[in-house]
């Protein structure tokens, strides 16, 4: 068989790191922060029960007028920002409480789209902070102690968004808060059962332990599993043939997966073959090959803790994931196209303790293609019945327009709950980005692999999987994505989901061979740019000055409506206080005076902005605040004046001097589309 070189069995290694734990039950060790990071980097942790149990709750900042889905009107409240659960007064400041949980408990994930402020977190009723640092640092991978550094991947921003995954427990109580308000979070975070022992974090632990951190950073990094591999095979495989890989008889768990499909129609196969297992005579897993590996459409080359996709030019996908068995198992992948393909397929297993806390690995698949946007839904990912742990899960957009599809929040129920204990801000924001930032990213735990664009045209891949934040459940949990897009149109979702769950379990997902041989659904091509008639482009105009600092660029617009910015971009202008100013030069062909039209944009935290032109006011002040959360639009035309050109230009200034009270965020952000010049 033919592996890449850094796989050749020649050269693998007997490193099968902490995934077997043959040591007896014994009671279990308090909770702290090494115990913490340690099981961090344990893959075998999570295919036990907990012990001690733990459920897993999130804090977030969704909408609170999201009460019932017998609402539709509030249940889909898009205000996602802003939203705390009280503010109060600490030592003579004000602080925005984002969390407060009895524990005992450990915060396990931390993301924002827009830290603000100074984080604290208040453990244990101190009224001291245990910890206490600049949002952004903490959660952007430059917050420093001393000589030590919380950097990636426990802390980094990906693709726009915020996130840490440095765990913090706490004995009693658990409290955050930030002295600025006007941003968006999510915190993840496990509250024992209780009486059970854990240590509460303390700054000075952090410090002593910089070392166990910095190996725990490294193995996250470097996630590759090098094992010698029991199983090998490969061969040819005809229209709906299969081939079956049976495993030596258990108690044992697979520690290492790996998949190679030859074709000449590579995207196409990974849809069509289909891979599943049959762990102690009941099929745990069904799903396309592409899409349990993380790949979803297509081949996405990327890497996380559990998962690795390669292309050299075969498709390469490689499983990490811990899959106990009592006494049987076996993979069969199977052929569901009209085209043949070459597999090969390497499996490696290691002994395992086999107790009343060893779980099943599933993995299943739903697609829904075409997806109608309206009216908006919660589109289910996966409903379990019995005892387990949810793990991950991948989903794949097909998006017809630029137009932002993941305005959609998660609702995540845990054993028969009414109301989601995992009520979310966005569909990026689950999967650790922010702003529907089309960049691909991969970390230990997330990643974005595919996104076509232009903006979020196209197939997009996204994916989140679980370890510390793993949700446990004891009779049943049920997932649920909102399918909340900017236009009414039809996208097409594929999703899959992973879980852990003790024999007899059971979820709404079967074989779906009617939409396997309905082949990959790709959207139809954008149409041309919108044009405003005679429009000079903002976002190509000279920058002749500007505050020191300003971050500015070209936005595109589409992802938020058509037919509504001239070429479909603007000039994307993020001033972080009032007084910070852009200068601009405009062309001019002849020495006459001109009327100056400006195109601009409207949204939910944006300021107001004063215009000149050479020196000049051009009218009064200009209020780009949009009226409300989630609402972004075009201005239309805004008559400036009109001017005298001077040395074959005009100069426009635009300064932000103030912000609209019930603006979102720093209220200083604007946009400007294109100006145009007429005779007066």
């Amino acid at each position: 068989m033919n592996l890449p070189r850094a796989m050749c069995f020649a050269c693998l290694t007997a490193l099968l790191g902490a995934a077997g734990l043959e040591s007896p039950a014994l009671a279990a060790p308090p909770v702290t922060l090494e115990s913490l990071l340690d099981e961090m980097i344990d893959r075998s942790a999570i295919a036990r029960l907990p012990d001690p149990w733990y459920t897993c709750s999130q804090a977030s900042s969704y909408d609170r007028r999201s009460t019932t889905p017998d609402d539709p009107e509030t249940w889909f409240a898009n205000a996602d920002a802003s939203q705390f659960i009280r503010m109060e007064t600490n030592d003579g400041r004000r602080e925005w409480v984002m969390m407060d949980a009895q524990g005992p408990g450990a915060v396990v994930r931390i993301w924002s789209a827009n830290p603000k402020g100074t984080l604290r977190l208040y453990l244990d009723g101190s009224t001291a902070p245990a910890l206490e640092a600049p949002m952004d640092a903490l959660l952007g991978g430059k917050w420093t102690v001393g000589d030590f550094t919380l950097g990636e991947p426990l802390s980094a921003t990906r693709s726009r968004g915020w996130n840490l995954y440095l765990p913090i427990p706490y004995a009693k109580h658990c409290k955050i808060t930030s002295d600025a308000d006007g941003f968006y979070y999510q915190i993840n975070y496990r509250t024992y059962d209780a009486g059970a022992a854990v240590a509460t974090f303390a700054l000075d632990q952090l410090t002593a332990a910089a070392e166990h951190v910095d190996r725990v950073q490294a193995a996250l990094a470097a996630p590759e599993l090098r094992v010698l591999a029991e199983k090998q095979m490969g061969r040819s495989l005809g229209p709906w043939e299969q081939v079956i890989v049976t495993l030596p008889p258990g108690p044992r768990a697979v520690n290492l997966f790996i998949c190679r499909i030859t074709s000449d129609e590579l995207p196409s196969a990974l849809r069509s073959t289909i891979l599943s297992s049959a762990f102690d005579a009941k099929q745990t897993i069904w799903c396309p090959a592409g899409d349990f590996g993380g790949s979803g459409v297509g081949v996405n080359p990327f890497s996380d803790w559990f998962r690795s996709v390669e292309q050299d030019p075969s498709a390469l996908l490689t499983s990490r994931w811990i899959m106990p068995y009592e006494r049987s198992g076996a993979f069969v992948v199977e052929n569901h196209s009209d085209k043949p393909i070459v597999v090969q397929i390497v499996v490696n297993t290691i002994p395992w303790e086999w107790d009343d806390r060893s779980m099943h690995f599933h993995a299943r698949w739903r697609q829904e293609n075409p997806l109608p946007t309206r009216p908006m839904r919660d589109w289910n990912y996966i409903a379990i019945e019995g005892q387990g742990v949810y793990v991950g899960d991948s989903l794949a957009v097909a998006n017809p327009t630029e137009t932002w599809w993941g305005e959609g929040d998660e609702k995540i129920y845990v054993d028969g709950e009414t109301f989601p204990s995992h009520f979310g801000t966005g569909t990026e924001d689950y999967y650790g980005y922010a702003w529907c930032c089309p960049e691909t990213f991969a970390g230990p735990f997330h990643a974005q692999p595919r996104c076509d664009g232009p903006g979020n045209y196209g197939h997009t891949v996204v994916s989140r999987v679980r370890l510390l934040d793993g949700i446990p459940f004891r009779k049943s949990l049920r997932f649920d994505m909102e399918v909340w897009h900017w236009e009414d149109t039809n996208v097409g979702y594929a999703a899959t989901t992973y879980y852990y769950a003790r024999p007899g379990a059971k979820d709404n997902r079967r074989p779906v061979d009617a939409e396997i041989r309905r082949g990959i659904l790709s959207p139809p091509p954008l149409p041309p740019p919108f044009a405003v008639e005679n429009a000079i482009e903002c976002e190509s105009l000279p920058v002749s000055g500007h505050s020191e600092d300003l971050t500015f660029g070209p936005q595109n617009m589409r992802g938020f409506a058509r037919n509504a910015w001239s070429g479909d971009t603007h000039l994307w202008i993020r001033a972080t206080e009032t007084g910070e100013y852009i200068e601009l030069d405009i062309p001019c062909k002849s020495a006459d005076p001109v009327r100056l039209t400006l195109h601009a944009t409207k949204s939910w935290d944006y300021g107001i902005v004063q215009f000149s032109v050479n020196g000049r006011p051009a009218g009064k002040p200009i209020d780009f605040f949009s009226g409300g959360q989630g609402v972004c639009k075009a201005t239309g035309p805004i008559d400036l004046g009109t001017f005298k050109p001077e040395n074959g230009r005009l100069r426009l200034r635009a300064e932000v001097v103030g912000g609209h009270p019930d603006a979102l965020g720093s209220k200083t952000f604007f946009g400007l589309d294109c100006v145009v010049l007429d005779a007066p």
